[in-house]
Order: structure tokens, then sequence, then C-alpha cells
């Protein structure tokens, strides 16, 4: 990914409210329902996503229907 690229990637939080098929889920971000799937690192790392979970989500400007899920936020995160 170029350096342009990375600079007009959209970065929102949200909160899981369904787990899809496969590595899909469902995230409610102001009110808007977005497709997600797991970034590599989530994937390797083994970390488990839940409904509920307040995430991260990294949006392309072209489609703001569509996302990758880039970090779970802690709870100490959210404060």
């Amino acid at each position: 990914m170029s350096r342009k690229e990375k600079e007009q990637r959209l970065i929102v939080q949200g909160t899981v409210i369904e787990t899809l098929r496969g590595t899909f889920f469902k995230v409610e971000c102001n009110n808007q329902s977005i497709l997600c799937t797991l970034s590599g690192k989530i994937q390797k790392n083994n970390i488990r996503i839940l409904v509920g979970d307040r995430v991260q989500v990294e949006l392309s400007p072209y489609d703001l229907g569509k996302g990758r899920i880039i970090s779970r936020l802690d709870r100490q995160q959210l404060r």
C-alpha cells in the first residue's frame, strides 16, 4: 500500500452487531451498518471478536459500506 493510499483511508469506531460466515462481521458506525472483514494482523494473532465488542474499522473512500477491522478496543481505550 502506497503512502497516498494510506492517507486516504478513513478510520472510525463502531460496535459489532452480528457475526457472519468466515471472518465477516456487521458493524454499526454512526447509525449505519458496515460489512467488515478481519485484518491479517488480527487473524494471525487469533484475536476473538464477539458481538458487542467495540472495534476500529478502516474504510475505503471508494466504498463506505465495506471495511476492515483493524483493532478491538479495550475498555480503557473507550474512555
